[in-house]
């Protein structure tokens, strides 16, 4: 029979391993939902309204210009204090990568009844997604950290700084060229209720304890009250 000594490593290596698993296929699933709405063309998330608005306007791919946008923002941590982690390092580059193969790898959608299921589809994911990310507690995203830090800097509620963050990034989204539409609105209205089912339905269980790990932190707050 096995010590416990010797199988509490195995257990934590386990544990480390289904989190990073989480972590990544969260990640790349969001960014191929995020793909699904763009191609519905019927609104698009807050960020991606500014994503798609400034690749408009640049030329490159919405996917890259993710990438650059989130970097940007991951700087403006530097003031607000906050400090990233695996996940939001990793948020930055491989949400947008995924963006940019689906794409590549999706036809276009022609009438409502292709159209109206994607973003359906994009939208319950993208809710899917988040849940698998955030569990695997490796650190929120870079948007989801400006909010937190604002939140922290400023004693304003998180609810409101995000709202008022995201009001200014569709607003300017949408006068470069971004999607703004009936599927910006479902989504805001969608996204924190599916999110949080999922986040509890993927939350890991501790190695040490079994019990589930506990979900409501900063980070999560951030991304579930909307």
């Amino acid at each position: 029979m096995q010590s416990v000594q010797s199988v509490q490593p195995q257990l934590v290596k386990r544990h480390l391993a289904r989190r990073l698993v989480q972590l990544y296929v969260g990640l790349a699933l969001y960014g191929a939902s995020s793909a699904l709405l763009v191609v519905s063309g019927l609104g698009l998330e807050p960020w991606n309204v500014l994503h798609q608005g400034l690749a408009e306007l640049t030329g490159m791919s919405i996917g890259v210009v993710s990438i650059f946008i989130g970097a940007a923002v991951l700087l403006l941590w530097i003031p607000l204090r906050q400090r990233p982690g695996l996940g939001t390092v990793s948020n930055v580059f491989v949400v947008g990568l995924a963006m940019d193969g689906t794409l590549a790898l999706m036809p276009d959608a022609h009438g409502l009844g292709a159209r109206i299921p994607l973003l359906v589809a994009g939208i319950v994911l993208n809710g899917l997604a988040t849940g698998l990310y955030i569990a695997a507690k490796f650190g929120p995203g870079p948007r989801d950290g400006l909010m937190t830090g604002l939140h922290q800097r400023t004693g304003r509620s998180i609810r409101l700084m995000r709202t008022l963050v995201e009001v200014a990034v569709v607003a300017t989204g949408f006068a470069f060229g971004g999607t703004v539409g009936i599927g910006t609105v479902l989504y805001a209205l969608a996204i924190g209720p599916l999110a949080q089912f999922f986040l509890r339905f993927f939350a890991a269980p501790a190695p040490s304890r079994g019990g589930p790990v506990a979900a409501g932190g900063p980070s999560e707050q951030a991304i579930l009250r909307r």
